[in-house]
């Protein structure tokens, strides 16, 4: 299968993931000139920004590793441009996702871990 369609179906497997754990999805891939950011959602007390990495396995390294400073900053950017269009009362929140397929989209069972506030939100705010 085409590698294309790998980060969509990691997408939409996080994406279900958080609607089984009560959240709201609010937008995916909401872009602007400073980035994108892969799904955006809240609950009761959040509006959570999500970066979702997939990788076949963590050999390497874990793919939350993948999320470095420079792309913390891109998305904190994304994110205070989403807030100026969007008002919220609710806490903004930086998550990361990681899949791990170690078939690619053959994978009966892929793993999926969550990081909630994987990052500093505050600096932006």
């Amino acid at each position: 299968m085409a590698t294309d369609l790998l980060g969509p179906w990691g997408e939409s497997l996080a994406a279900e993931y958080l609607r089984k754990k009560h959240y709201e999805l609010v937008g995916v891939n909401y872009r602007c000139r400073f980035g994108e950011i892969d799904i955006i959602a809240e609950n009761k007390k959040y509006l959570v920004f999500v970066e979702v990495k997939l990788r076949k396995s963590a050999k390497f390294a874990e793919a939350m590793e993948f999320v470095d400073r420079r792309k913390q900053e891109r998305l904190r950017q994304t994110a205070a441009m989403y807030l100026a269009q969007h008002e919220t009362n609710k806490q903004p929140r930086f998550d990361v996702i990681e899949v791990y397929a170690p078939e690619g989209l053959a994978t009966k069972k892929p793993e999926l871990r969550h990081w909630e506030d994987a990052f500093e939100s505050d600096s932006f705010l």
